[in-house]
């Protein structure tokens, strides 16, 4: 079952358990989901690759509005961002862990034969398809940025 009909399937359970928080985060995935399949230039068809595209955007959209909440001193609509991203994140691959990471992004390094922090661009543009949805951007670049700062600078 691919993602978009697990996310139907999982609207329904919802509305028959009145889960409120659970259905709002999955019609609005839904609805991303349809209009990303009747966009122009769409053939009709999502993805699971671009599903998770979709829900990786909304689980930080949501994150980014509950900062503001709290900041802004609303802490019951920071929550339900907050919760609402959390029943998006269960449908997104696991998270790879710091160590997980840096194994992974080491790997892609050697593989470009980048030699310092000159060629974080090379480095980013394969890290970036590759670790899509299993960790965050902001983090990816971190970690290559330190990553590629302790390589010699070979001249």
């Amino acid at each position: 079952m691919n993602l978009f009909d697990q996310v139907s399937e999982d609207i329904k359970k919802a509305m028959l358990a009145r889960e409120k928080v659970r259905l709002e985060a999955l019609r609005g995935a839904k609805k991303e989901f349809l209009e990303a399949k009747t966009a122009k230039g769409a053939n009709g068809e999502l993805s699971d690759d671009a599903a998770t595209k979709i829900l990786v955007k909304m689980v930080k959209q949501r994150k980014e509005s509950a900062r503001i909440y709290t900041e802004n001193n609303r802490p019951e609509l920071a929550q339900n961002e907050l919760d609402e991203a959390a029943v998006l994140e269960e449908y997104l691959p696991k998270q790879l862990s710091t160590e997980e990471l840096e194994k992974e992004i080491s790997a892609i390094i050697a593989e470009t034969g980048a030699t310092g922090p000159k060629e974080m661009g090379k480095v980013m543009g394969v890290a970036s398809k590759r670790l899509a949805g299993r960790a965050e951007g902001r983090v990816i670049s971190e970690t290559v940025k330190t990553l590629l700062a302790k390589l010699p600078e070979s001249v």
